[in-house]
């Protein structure tokens, strides 16, 4: 796949276009069978979700921690391939593990002292690629870590605005 192909006019009407690059994505959460589980809709597929176990859930469907560990996994996993790619680099497969500390005391309100959220993440790579130099490797990690939208979004977060509707039952 010649991914600077594909993505060269993209670029070229982004680059003409700057408010054409600027895109709202979307998901919307319900719930389904009682306060422990809803499922999550991106517009494109439908994704259960449940309560952790280690907070009451059945454990049977992703956490909202699993589906926050996922994105970050799925979008270092899809930026390190495209970068690879783009640059020509000589990489023969990337894989990527995420992984993330929890204290569910924060979450439970057991200690006012344990925060609520994550306290740590992790994220590995495993880059293969025979003839890959330590040059063409330290690149391709600045690259993909800076281009991660996930990935910046949590190492910079931005503001989060939150409005709550009540509508009278009925």
């Amino acid at each position: 796949m010649d991914l600077r192909a594909i993505q060269a006019p993209l670029k070229e009407r982004y680059r003409s276009e700057p408010d054409a690059a600027i895109i709202t994505l979307t998901a919307h959460a319900n719930e389904t069978s009682g306060p422990m589980a809803c499922s999550v809709d991106l517009g494109r597929a439908i994704y259960a979700a449940e309560a952790h176990a280690g907070v009451g859930g059945a454990g049977t469907a992703a956490c909202s921690g699993d589906l926050l560990l996922a994105a970050l996994a799925a979008c270092a996993q899809l930026t390190c391939q495209m970068v690879a790619n783009a640059s020509g680099l000589p990489v023969d497969s990337v894989n990527v593990t995420v992984e993330g500390d929890l204290d569910l005391r924060g979450t439970l309100g057991v200690s006012r002292h344990a925060p609520v959220g994550f306290q740590a993440i992790r994220v590995n790579y495993d880059v293969r690629g025979s003839d890959l130099t330590e040059r063409q490797m330290g690149d391709l990690k600045k690259r993909a870590e800076a281009f991660c939208v996930v990935m910046q979004t949590l190492v910079a977060p931005p503001a989060i605005e939150t409005v709550w509707e009540s509508h009278p039952a009925g």
